[in-house]
């Protein structure tokens, strides 16, 4: 059975770091495109930054550019997004996701996926 499990989020300051991790069971995520999504409180589900299945290409939302990275481990069953200077807009429950068929920019949106992680939600905060 495909899983993904998502690290556990937490409490930030105001322009610190965090290492989310999401480790994929019964799924090689080479094959697949990964995408880190967040839904902040009131709003809805949105994808942040993605790797497309095809090509690899990292896609970016506008307000992490610059901030945030998505990557994959080298054993090939975790990705990762490290967030830095973080911000409290940048306050949400976050989802990994993955899926074969998520081709370039389409890569971030929710609906190309069909697995996903378990929320997980990171406060920025002083």
């Amino acid at each position: 059975e495909v899983q993904l499990q998502a690290s556990r989020g937490g409490l930030v300051q105001p322009g610190g770091s965090l290492r989310l991790s999401c480790a994929a069971f019964d799924l090689a995520l080479e094959d697949f495109a990964m995408s880190w999504l967040r839904q902040a409180p009131g709003k809805g589900r949105e994808g942040i930054l993605c790797m497309s299945s095809d090509d690899y290409t990292v896609y970016y939302e506008d307000s992490v550019k610059g901030r945030f990275t998505i990557s994959r481990g080298t054993a090939g069953n975790t990705m990762f997004l490290q967030m830095n200077s973080l911000r409290p807009e940048d306050t949400a429950v976050y989802y990994c996701a993955a899926d074969y068929k998520a081709y370039g920019s389409g890569c971030l949106s929710a609906g190309s996926y069909d697995y996903w992680g378990q929320g997980t939600p990171v406060t920025v905060s002083s």
